[in-house]
């Protein structure tokens, strides 16, 4: 789908009904104006018309979903799977299994695709046709009932079953070839798509009571009695089917058995009951599950609109799809396939008139050179059919609105009189069954007249539309408490009948797609068996006949399929020449301005096809009528490419001179920034150094303070001769006094002598006397200790511990206590083993400043 939706060119790829689906979707965008597109899917029975319909529906729901904003594609996947979910539930309801189709429509549906300006789909509706009532009564021979009956026979669980009173063996009568499977039989697949739609677990509950009723209610039978005046009896085994089908539909069994054995007469002001015969008693079952079985679809329609449809204020164009059920032709053949065949042969005339005749017919008022197609024209089989004053119809109407019983052996006379001058009607003369033929587009087919004005009359008992009313299922109460419960007058004649409400409607559709676009698509059926990968040539060729192909294709190929009026040809190609409409485009269009633009139009195309292209060529490509550019599509894809690379450059020139005006703006604000951010700085710069400067004014103050004061201390507490001149020492000789040297009492070993942190004596070991000068000895030692030079005679020796506690000073024991006054000793970063052979200079500056 994404391939085919964003392809440039959707014709290049393979066929595909995605390529009609996208050019519709492109019509809306518009090209020009938009305009409504109606898809019209036809064929015969099982060529396949619901698949496609299914693959349209499928693509819509994915190319037009919303993916801008997160609250709207949530929107949008919310009624894209709605839309896509009433596919199933329909189907269920109003598809069965036929002959020629495992998947048939008994049942047509018009559903519109709800697009907003943006070209988004935002809601949808449906609009259905003429469903086959009777097919939930009756049954042709190796045929189905509807879809859903079949799911809840084979998907329902226990629980289910015992609410629906439906044993697992238990066999109805209105279920035949029961044993088939096909794919449709989905029970989960339909109570999912109920429940996204929003019907509820109590709703549905309502609505399978309702079915399974009417399946207790065909097991319902009847014998005749014994006297007239008496009414029928039941049969043997139906009393406790009646019981059950009167359960749940939720009416009395008793009062159901009355309205379906006597009915009730009005004569004059007073009501008489009359025995129903053991016929009419089958027949007022029959009635009695088509009607309620018929409201009921009517309400789920009405139910799927309210969930998907968008308000008028919503959408402005929508994308129509129509499937309707196809062309059919059995052995026997009755009112619900002369309505069906009659649907296609209005179909069909539509795309006649539409394609066919109307196309031909405006080349040649345009001024074109075009010599006429010859076609199959089915007017003359619609004139047999709906015609007036006098048509199969009429004479049907006719009969139906008799009060009296009808005869199909009197009714074959009057049309064989009344219509035996048309040549689409004949009858076979030797047959014994009344019966008529009808010659229609696609074939003949002989329509049976029994029981034909019967269900024409479609009549409904008033006596059991008043029972249903009283219902306790709430559903069917609420389904039938709106209609008529009046009893006809013995003398009255209905005027309604299923003929002339499916006529009407059709009318309607008609009328709806006479207002948009249509796209046509043809499914033809490669066999008759319903059997795959199996093509027989000639029933496809006989089908492509029938429906117009060859006559389009021939048309088509010699012709112009698309067609813009002179205006908004100017208007939307002016740029590939240049020029534009003039003011007198919007006044009255006289033949001056008519003269005017077609002066233009001839312009463009000159320009367009740059005057390379003979007149010949130009002719099989384009041409210019009175009020109309008729165009080919390989001239339509030239004329978008040119003017999408005006445009382009357009585009491009404006691009240039935004951006140049914006790059003009960005630069004067990024010079506007850089001035104010350079003063900003400036200013931040300027405060800073002002407070860089004061800090360190401070530091400086400080820290000369500080070493000031550093400086003080280490003075004090350096040893000076002063403080050791009133000692009590030993008189020392001359020669220990010159040398500064240590005496030292008689010791065999050499004693050491350490150097102590700051604020620590030099204490005497034990039988050690220690004698020093006021300055030699001081110096002395100092100098060794922070040098460690060895000792002179092997006498002493002197170490250090300044590696592992550092060198303050050297004193003697203090006479008192002793104050640290320290924060950072500079000793820490001097050198403390210097080489010897370099100068003993810079270190322990503070103790040896005044000893050196």
């Amino acid at each position: 789908m994404k391939e085919y939706h964003y392809a440039t060119q959707p014709q290049e790829f393979k066929p595909h009904i995605f390529i009609v689906a996208e050019e519709a979707y492109r019509n809306v965008q518009g090209q020009l104006e938009p305009v409504n597109q109606s898809l019209v899917v036809s064929g015969e029975s099982g060529a396949g018309k619901t698949w496609t319909s299914r693959c349209l529906m499928k693509y819509y729901a994915t190319v037009a979903a919303s993916a801008q904003a997160v609250s709207s594609q949530d929107a949008a996947e919310r009624i894209e799977r709605r839309v896509l979910d009433s596919n199933p539930l329909m189907e269920a309801f109003g598809n069965a299994c036929t002959l020629r189709n495992n998947n048939s429509s008994r049942f047509g549906k018009y559903i519109q695709l709800q697009l907003d300006r943006a070209q988004l789909l935002v809601g949808a509706s449906v609009q259905t046709y003429l469903l086959e009532k009777t097919r939930v009564a009756c049954q042709p021979a190796n045929e189905r009932n509807f879809h859903i009956f079949y799911q809840m026979m084979k998907g329902a669980t226990d629980e289910q079953r015992t609410d629906w009173m439906m044993p697992q063996d238990q066999g109805f009568v209105w279920l035949p070839n029961c044993e088939k499977q096909i794919e449709e039989d989905g029970f989960l697949e339909t109570t999912e798509a109920m429940a996204h739609l929003g019907i509820d677990a109590e709703r549905q509950r309502q609505i399978f009571r309702i079915l399974a009723g009417i399946l207790h209610l065909g097991n319902v039978s009847f014998c005749s009695s014994t006297s007239e005046s008496q009414p029928c009896d039941l049969d043997q085994h139906s009393e406790d089917f009646l019981q059950r089908a009167g359960e749940l539909l939720g009416v009395p069994a008793e009062e159901l058995c009355r309205c379906l054995r006597v009915r009730t007469l009005k004569a004059g002001k007073q009501n008489v009951l009359k025995p129903c015969s053991r016929a009419e008693c089958g027949v007022r079952r029959d009635c009695l599950a088509k009607v309620v079985y018929g409201q009921l679809f009517e309400w789920l329609v009405t139910f799927i609109n309210s969930c998907i449809c968008a308000g008028q204020s919503k959408w402005r164009n929508f994308i129509g799809v129509l499937d309707v059920y196809g062309f059919e032709c059995f052995q026997i053949n009755n009112l619900e396939q002369l309505c069906i065949n009659y649907a296609n042969e209005k179909l069909q005339q539509h795309f006649v008139a539409h394609y066919l005749r109307a196309q031909q017919e405006e080349y040649v008022s345009e001024g074109l050179e075009w010599s006429f197609v010859k076609y199959q024209d089915n007017q003359s089989c619609l004139d047999l059919l709906e015609g007036s004053p006098i048509s199969v119809f009429s004479l049907l109407n006719e009969e139906s609105r008799l009060n009296r019983a009808s005869d199909s052996t009197a009714l074959r006379g009057r049309l064989e009189k009344e219509l035996g001058g048309n040549d689409n009607i004949c009858w076979d003369k030797f047959s014994k069954v009344p019966h008529f033929t009808v010659a229609h587009y696609a074939g003949k087919v002989s329509y049976q007249l029994e029981g034909m004005v019967e269900k024409n009359k479609d009549p409904v008992p008033p006596e059991l539309i008043g029972l249903l009313q009283k219902s306790d299922n709430l559903l069917l109460h609420e389904i039938f408490s709106d209609k008529e419960t009046e009893i006809p007058n013995s003398k009255g004649l209905s005027r309604v009948t299923v003929i002339s409400k499916f006529k009407n409607s059709l009318e309607n559709l008609m009328k709806l797609l006479l207002t948009t676009a249509p796209h046509y698509t043809r499914c033809i059926k490669p066999n008759s068996d319903c059997r795959p990968l199996t093509f027989k040539n000639r029933e496809v060729i006989l089908q492509l006949e029938a429906c117009g192909i060859v006559e389009t294709i021939h048309i088509s190929a010699a012709g112009f399929p698309i067609r813009i009026p002179l205006k908004s040809f100017v208007q939307r190609y002016g740029p590939i020449g240049r020029c534009s409409a003039s003011s007198r485009l919007d006044a009255d269009p006289g033949a001056e301005g008519a003269n005017v633009l077609q002066q233009q139009v001839e312009k463009l195309l000159r320009v367009a096809l740059q005057h390379n292209a003979s007149r010949d060529e130009r002719r099989s490509l384009v041409h210019c009528g009175k009020t109309k550019v008729f165009l080919t599509q390989p001239m339509l894809d030239l004329l978008e490419d040119r003017r999408g690379k005006v445009l382009s450059r357009c585009a491009f020139t404006i691009q240039c001179c935004w951006l140049r005006h914006q790059r003009r703006r960005r630069l004067a604000r990024r010079q506007s920034a850089t001035l104010i951010q350079a003063a900003v700085r400036s200013w931040l710069v300027r405060k800073r150094i002002r407070r860089w400067n004061g800090a360190a004014s401070v530091i400086q103050n400080t820290w000369k303070k500080w070493r000031a004061l550093l400086k003080s201390l280490a003075e004090a507490e350096l040893d000076d001769a002063e403080d050791l001149a009133a000692d009590d020492s030993p008189a020392l000789s001359a020669v220990v006094r010159e040398r500064g040297s240590v005496q030292l009492s008689s010791c065999q070993e050499p004693v050491p002598v350490r150097g102590w942190p700051m604020g620590l004596a030099l204490a005497s070991a034990p039988s050690i006397t220690v004698s020093l000068t006021a300055t030699g000895f001081q110096k002395m030692i100092s100098v060794m200790t922070s040098l460690n030079l060895p000792s002179r005679r092997g006498e002493y020796k002197v170490e250090t511990n300044q590696y592992k506690q550092g060198l303050a000073s050297i004193r003697a024991r203090p006479r008192g206590s002793v104050k640290l006054h320290y924060q950072r000793s500079p000793l820490l970063y001097a050198d403390m083993q210097p080489d010897l052979k370099s100068d003993v200079t810079g270190f322990n500056e503070i103790l040896l400043e005044k000893t050196l």
